[in-house]
């Protein structure tokens, strides 16, 4: 197993997670010493799997499922499979999940622009329990989703405060190159888009949803599995933790097109995005 990570990690050239310029000194029992500060680590220090103690076929079997299973996998589910306590495949997880959050490109071409709400299932409710000025783009039990996706390419999504265009569009500009054809709903927030951009619009409302080229189909693809997700896997998902299941079906858009091996090796790329328990539960 540490083998297979350190051919991950560092395909044969190993750095020093304390001084990436430090030449290393190799130790007994798989660690390895930074000459210029004189700490000792291993393969597992820095990642999201530094001072577990849960064994690494666990968390092997844990990063196969949620990576290969199109709609996730519960913690309830990964208790049984792993025979762990709620607690430690929660958290495990999350831990998972923390590198799923990789470093975006910006997109370009045509790019997909919509928004999904999730959460404040009001209608579900008897008539005399529903509460009132929840309907439309109401956030008040609801929390709203903006994602961008680049015609069979990439996605970038982020858990918003509001739909407004003083919070869509620098969104927008930082993940979009200038020029590129975005194509959107007739949502007011995107009016000003076509003074950097050439912006189509499709109309929903007027039972319009292909218009030629012009249409939103891919990114609601991306909000319909993410739906799946919450209603078959998860049931609920917290405002506080929402962004990390975003980056999950993220990820699992972006690596569509890899093989169940690809996508399991593809994730170790990313595994020094290590998050503790602390930080998971403070707030």
């Amino acid at each position: 197993m540490f083998e297979f990570l350190e051919l991950q990690r560092w395909n044969g050239n190993v750095i020093s997670p304390y001084d990436k310029d430090s030449k290393v000194y190799k130790c007994k029992n798989n660690y390895y010493k930074c000459k210029n500060t004189g700490k000792m680590f291993n393969v597992k220090t820095g990642t999201l799997f530094e001072n577990t103690k849960i064994e690494f076929q666990k968390w092997f079997v844990a990063i196969f499922l949620i990576t290969s299973r199109p709609k996730g996998t519960s913690a309830h589910q990964l208790l049984k499979d792993l025979r762990v306590t709620h607690k430690t495949a929660w958290f495990m997880l999350h831990r998972i999940r923390k590198c799923f959050k990789t470093k975006k490109i910006r997109l370009r071409n045509i790019v997909e622009a919509d928004e999904f709400y999730s959460g404040g299932r009001n209608k579900s409710k008897h008539k005399n329990k529903r509460d009132k000025g929840t309907q439309g783009r109401s956030t008040k039990h609801k929390t709203p989703i903006f994602g961008m996706r680049e015609r069979g390419g990439n996605m970038i999504a982020y858990v918003v405060k509001d739909t407004t265009s003083s919070t869509l569009i620098p969104l927008i500009k930082e993940n979009v190159e200038l020029d590129t054809h975005i194509m959107t709903d007739e949502w007011g927030a995107y009016n000003s888009l076509q003074k950097d951009y050439k912006h189509s619009r499709i109309k929903h409302k007027s039972g319009q949803y292909v218009d030629g080229i012009v249409h939103t189909n891919s990114i609601e693809g991306c909000w319909a599995l993410l739906r799946r997700g919450f209603i078959g896997t998860y049931h609920q998902m917290s405002r506080k933790h929402l962004q990390s299941y975003v980056d999950e079906f993220v990820f699992r858009n972006d690596t569509r097109s890899y093989t169940e091996q690809e996508r399991f090796d593809f994730f170790f790329n990313n595994m020094e995005n290590r998050l503790k328990y602390k930080d998971l539960v403070c707030g």
